[in-house]
């Protein structure tokens, strides 16, 4: 994968912490940043799937009545295979 560069500030209470947080992991500051972005960005996509799955159960039975029966078993269905990844 390509590389770019990225030049930011920060204060140096939180580059020092960078580096000691680094360095106790034994990584680089860049290789260091790189995963705290890449972690931030799954718990994003992680939030946006239990909020759907919470929003899924809180309407459930409103979709079953617009929707029909059939497609609230099969919505659950699909909520219990999503449960067990």
């Amino acid at each position: 994968m390509a590389k770019t560069q990225l030049n930011v500030r920060v204060d140096e209470g939180t580059a020092q912490v960078a580096r000691e947080r680094a360095t106790a992991r034994g990584m680089s500051v860049n290789r260091y940043i790189e995963e705290l972005v890449r972690q931030d960005a799954g718990e994003i996509g992680h939030t946006f799937v239990e909020a759907a799955g919470d929003f899924m159960k809180q309407y459930e039975a409103l979709f079953a009545e617009e929707f029909g029966a059939e497609r609230e078993g099969g919505a659950r269905e699909a909520a219990t295979r999503e449960g067990r990844r």
